[in-house]
């Protein structure tokens, strides 16, 4: 992803995240559709530095590229006993409950707590029933996917993973009750991209370009950085 993205011109291998407004606790980031991890951990290291001194604090930054693994950025709070949260948008691979079309992205989310007494509190998820890879990995072994997985091209519900991967649409978290995956994920694309400033970009949702894209167009995506000092609480 990374080496297309810079081939295509749609990512700058050089660029330097900037910081386009800031209080104590939070601050407004601008990605420069750099790339993703460059970004991330400048977001993070930000938002430990501010919640240190006073106890909590939200980076969200727009102009991002995918930044890989989001667990990778919320553990980084760890060595500093704080809470760590991160989420972003995607691209989109999800159609909402009852829906035929992607018009969601899988909306990564992770949370990181450090404990006392044994090993570190590390979750990442994401919004849909499972992720593309799952779908690749099936495919290779041919395999038949699980009911309530993914789409076909017809809308309808498919196990065959090739018809998946064609109709590139996976399903919401949570099989008949679907909706909260959706829900889900529209809490992520709320507080990541639209909060981001990405609503007056144009790249949120729908409109957010495929992982694929070969042309110079923006990643655009929109990503938050959430730390929590519990010194400061109970």
């Amino acid at each position: 992803v990374y080496v297309q993205d810079i081939r295509s011109g749609s990512c700058s291998h050089d660029a330097v995240p900037v910081i386009l407004k800031e209080s104590s606790s939070t601050a407004w980031v601008d990605g420069c559709n750099g790339l993703g991890p460059v970004v991330g951990n400048f977001c993070m290291e930000l938002a430990i530095n501010k919640a240190r001194r006073t106890g909590f604090s939200w980076v969200t930054a727009k102009g991002c590229s995918h930044n890989g693994m989001t667990s990778w950025y919320s553990s980084l709070a760890l060595k500093h006993g704080l809470v760590g949260l991160t989420f972003g948008n995607t691209p989109p691979v999800m159609a909402p409950t009852r829906a035929k079309e992607a018009v969601l992205g899988f909306s990564p989310i992770s949370i990181a707590a450090p404990v006392l007494s044994s090993d570190d509190l590390i979750f990442d998820m994401t919004a849909t029933a499972v992720s593309v890879g799952k779908i690749h990995e099936h495919h290779k072994k041919g395999l038949p996917l699980d009911e309530g997985w993914a789409l076909g091209p017809d809308g309808k519900t498919t196990t065959d993973p090739t018809a998946a991967l064609q109709a590139k649409c996976l399903m919401p978290l949570g099989g008949t009750s679907g909706y909260k995956g959706y829900g889900l994920a529209l809490v992520v694309e709320t507080l990541s991209a639209i909060l981001a400033g990405m609503l007056c970009c144009a790249s949120f949702g729908p409109k957010v370009r495929s992982w694929i894209s070969q042309d110079d167009t923006p990643a655009g995506l929109g990503q938050s950085y959430v730390v929590i000092d519990p010194g400061f609480f109970a």
